[in-house]
């Protein structure tokens, strides 16, 4: 096959499905295809670039490095050609106000350093950007769209990943010089496990030990509302605190923040969406430049 007859972007939507879905089967099942041709484009195209893609076994599909470089840079190029196809088949240009609800470590940590990429690219829009780590009601908050960790569960909001992050349980070195470092999971239980004040989708910390995973409940005396707090309780030497490693790079790669217990991460990602109203019609231009441009720029 020449180079002019493949069609690239469309084998971008299919390993851009793979991944998303989490598989051949549910893939092909979202594209109309069969998972035997799933496989076999993913084949084709592993071959033509001279790089393994994934890993295959029976219970999990695993990305290589290659592959999670190439699934970034296909999601990238799938949003530029969906904002083109869009721009140059409606005229339409983004412009106005755009209310977005984010948690403090979002929003400081990934969107500020975003914005001023997005308002060169959209002079005509302006954002009203507010933080908190409580789930809000969007229609309530007027906001137009939030971006919140975690699976979606109202249904008549929609949501599109922007991407996931591991996480980590770090102390400072005042702490574990006044207090020991944890050594074990058990050795946790005599230490200040700061958690958050509202309900989340899971209570305490999951950590691995002995080939399970365990739940370590959080110390009921030292709890915070947002995860910039924890983060500030953590630099001051207040307890452990368990975050989203984007969070704490900064602060580790500078020694004000050390690692523990990474032995017994179990590796659990959070997965991170911009969710917004969806009520049949179509969205503002404003707000699909934002989806989009969040969705191809988003780097945890």
């Amino acid at each position: 096959m020449s180079r002019q007859d493949i069609n690239r972007s469309g084998e971008m939507e299919v390993f851009v499905s793979v991944v998303e879905r989490g598989g051949f089967s549910a893939a092909a099942a979202a594209r109309r295809m069969t998972p035997s041709a799933v496989s076999k484009l993913v084949a084709r195209l592993e071959t033509r670039l001279g790089a393994r893609l994934v890993n295959r076994s029976t219970r999990r599909l695993q990305l290589t490095p290659e592959g999670c470089a190439f699934y970034e840079r296909c999601v990238a190029i799938l949003a530029d050609i969906a904002e083109a196809e869009r721009q140059a088949s409606t005229g339409e240009q983004a412009s106005g106000r755009i209310r977005i609800n984010t948690s403090g470590s979002f929003g400081n940590h990934v969107l500020a350093p975003l914005v001023p990429a997005f308002m060169a690219l959209h002079p005509a829009v302006t954002l009203d950007i507010s933080h908190t780590d409580r789930i809000v009601d969007l229609m309530e908050e007027r906001a137009d769209v939030a971006i919140r960790a975690g699976p979606l569960k109202n249904s008549s909001l929609i949501a599109r990943k922007v991407g996931a992050t591991g996480k980590i349980i770090v102390a400072s070195p005042d702490y574990l010089s006044r207090h020991g470092k944890p050594r074990t999971i058990a050795d946790l239980r005599r230490h200040c496990r700061i958690g958050f004040s509202y309900a989340r989708a899971i209570e305490g910390w999951p950590l691995r030990e002995d080939g399970e995973t365990v739940m370590i409940p959080i110390t009921p005396g030292l709890q915070v509302e947002d995860g910039e707090a924890m983060r500030h309780l953590a630099l001051s030497g207040a307890g452990l605190a368990r975050l989203a490693a984007f969070t704490l790079r900064a602060d580790i790669d500078a020694g004000r923040l050390v690692p523990v217990l990474e032995e017994a991460n179990p590796g659990d990602l959070e997965e991170f969406y911009a969710v917004y109203m969806g009520q049949g019609g179509p969205l503002p231009a404003r707000v699909r430049a934002l989806l989009d441009f969040l969705v191809g720029h988003v780097r945890f």
